[in-house]
């Protein structure tokens, strides 16, 4: 029983570590300051993201030269600045990550 609950416990982890693990990137590169995965902050929710990009095949490229370099105007008068913590690889994976969120 003790093994099958580890292999259980594993299993789980491979399943959700990717996700975990951006959620901590998005942490720890300062995204989740203006932002939450289902709410406004000071900037849209990464679900809503998600879905206004739902099928474009270039988001990911589109959005993460604007997480490189900020932004303003899609999502109302705030401007999104940039964040020069993250690298070009850093951000499409948060990117790949975000649009995973669909609701």
């Amino acid at each position: 029983m003790k093994s099958l609950l580890s292999l259980i416990f594993a299993a789980s982890a491979l399943v959700a570590g990717p996700a975990f693990a951006n959620a901590d990137l998005a942490q720890k590169k300062n995204c989740m300051a203006c932002h939450a995965v289902d709410k406004k902050v000071v900037g849209p929710s990464y679900q809503d993201v998600a879905a206004k990009y739902a099928g474009q095949k270039d988001a990911v490229d589109k959005l993460s030269q604007k997480v490189i370099k900020g932004g303003a105007g899609v999502w109302g008068p705030v401007p999104m600045p940039a964040n020069t913590a993250v690298n070009d690889a850093e951000a499409k994976q948060l990117v790949t990550w975000i649009l995973s969120l669909k609701k």
